[in-house]
């Protein structure tokens, strides 16, 4: 029998799951707008992050949850305020002195479970609720459940101990067909409340959910825009729509459009939300973290996501294996050619350059520029990494008169291969990348570990024109850290000098102008 919104309750956890794209930081302005906001919401809940002890890496206040950050929430809010525990890394010992300093201020704990650990999470939760909080267990990975028989098991012990129980389907890939099954699965074995989690990566988040409150549920999730990790969440705005519209639930437009205004600026800023990648991972149950990182942190093609996945569903270190790049002839001078506009501007200067020389070639980092120096007679060597198997194809209108090489990363690449069936006998890959440390398969430490393999002695870099202070996403930093990084431990550790011959915003090159080796 479907509930009514008395029957059902709504913890709106936007502070929370939402910092997985802020590093738990959020504009004061925004929190204030945020709390006032659902002041006017039928929201019973609010999950304002988590309380942790010390990790080694800088996490903002919303992943501390200091005192005075809960009490702020407590003074503009007049909702029960919910932080949750990662139960991988907090001990029943730790419970006293992270949460003490709560009392009188949240409502509930939750702990973010993990099946395997369940055992132990039951320690955990009779430590909390042993200092008088509500307890929620978030019990991940719903779609795995039914290989986890110990957990299943154990379910039944949670009774008279959880306030709720949550089914999370951490993954985004479950069906409402599977959302009945697990939620008569878990009926069978506890009177304890259950709650439902959705996550959005087959975009079935709010059909779960009003699929959960329809078998029962007593509390559901949701984030405003569906802020949350990787592909995120339910939107509230959207949940409180549906109910609206479907069972007369009064909703405030006017609240819900502030704060939903107030988080799409963010949103802008971040892109969360489904994807192809974030499909992929959904319905096959791949872990979220990795292609979160490789999404919003590299620039790694969706095509290289798609691969990388699919070599993990399919339990394979990468799906080709080639011939070690063992070059015959080496090259003093190497002009590596990258993908800003500079490479294209300059490219009659370049390509006079390369003809005065002797002993040269060209390194394409990235193809993107690669149609400007096509019809140079030296060897030219490109990068294959992420689409760029693709745009060689492309370029090359597919791959007619091409006559290079191409070298790849290592086996086995973490990003799978695409290598167009014209350069399998022509595609090569890398013994090892002693260069750095720090990655293995970006564009330029490829590019440098085949000049290092060609015994170059003149490094000569074009259109790696860099980013503008003040015109950069935060993906386009990333890189150009990166990049400055593996600049720093080429030269420390080849004694090498690297020089760009373009106009170029990166510190760590040496910088020359074309035009003066030219005069």
């Amino acid at each position: 029998m479907e509930k009514s919104m008395n029957d059902f309750l709504i913890l709106d956890c936007t502070l929370r799951d939402g910092g997985y794209y802020t590093n738990w930081d959020f504009d004061k302005e925004l929190v204030e707008t945020y709390f006032e906001s659902f002041n006017q919401l039928p929201a019973e809940y609010l999950e304002i992050g988590y309380r942790s002890i010390p990790m080694n890496n800088y996490l903002g206040e919303y992943f501390y949850c200091p005192v005075f950050v809960m009490e702020q929430a407590k003074e503009w809010s007049d909702k029960k305020l919910v932080i949750i525990l990662n139960e991988k890394d907090i001990r029943k010992e730790h419970v006293k002195d992270l949460l003490s300093p709560c009392l009188g201020l949240i409502t509930m704990v939750r702990l973010a479970i993990d099946p395997l650990n369940f055992t132990r999470a039951l320690g955990l939760a009779e430590a909390v609720k042993s200092l008088g909080f509500e307890v929620g267990f978030n019990v991940m990975y719903m779609s795995t459940w039914q290989d986890q028989k110990d957990f299943l098991n154990q379910i039944q012990e949670v009774t008279g101990l959880a306030d709720y129980f949550y089914m999370v389907d951490s993954f985004g890939g479950v069906y409402p067909e599977d959302v009945k099954d697990t939620f008569d699965l878990v009926r069978s074995k506890t009177d304890a409340k259950i709650g439902f989690h959705g996550h959005n990566n087959l975009e079935l988040a709010l059909v779960n959910t009003l699929t959960a409150l329809e078998c029962g549920a007593d509390i559901v999730d949701a984030t405003v825009t569906g802020m949350g990790r990787g592909a995120g969440n339910l939107k509230t705005e959207l949940l409180l729509t549906a109910l609206n519209a479907k069972s007369g639930l009064e909703v405030d437009f006017n609240s819900l459009s502030n704060v939903v205004s107030a988080f799409e600026n963010l949103q802008k800023q971040h892109e969360w939300g489904t994807n192809l990648p974030y499909m992929v991972s959904g319905a096959n149950s791949l872990p979220q973290k990795e292609v979160m990182n490789w999404v919003t942190q590299r620039f790694y093609s969706f095509n290289s996501i798609i691969r990388a996945l699919q070599n993990q569903k399919d339990n394979q270190k990468d799906n080709q294996k080639l011939s070690l790049f063992e070059p015959q002839k080496s090259f003093d001078n190497v002009v590596v050619v990258g993908g800003g506009p500079n490479a294209a501007l300059h490219s009659d200067a370049v390509m006079e350059f390369i003809n005065r020389n002797e002993n040269v070639c060209i390194i394409h980092a990235s193809s993107k520029n690669a149609g400007y120096y096509k019809e140079l007679k030296v060897q030219q060597y490109f990068c294959l990494v992420g689409s760029e198997g693709h745009r060689l194809e492309k370029v090359f209108d597919d791959l007619g008169g091409f006559s290079g090489q191409c070298v790849l990363p290592p086996f086995p690449r973490k990003m799978g291969t695409y290598i167009p069936q014209a350069l399998e006998g022509k595609s090569f890959e890398l013994k090892e990348i002693t260069i750095t440390d720090l990655v293995k398969d970006a564009h330029t430490v490829l590019a440098l570990q085949t000049a290092l393999s060609l015994n170059a002695q003149n490094i000569y870099f074009v259109g790696y024109d860099g980013y503008q202070e003040g015109y950069i996403t935060k993906t386009e930093l990333v890189l150009s850290e990166e990049n400055e990084c593996i600049f720093e431990d080429f030269q420390k550790n080849t004694g090498l000098k690297i020089t760009s011959l373009t106009p170029t915003h990166y510190r760590k090159l040496n910088v020359e102008s074309i035009y003066s080796l030219l005069q």
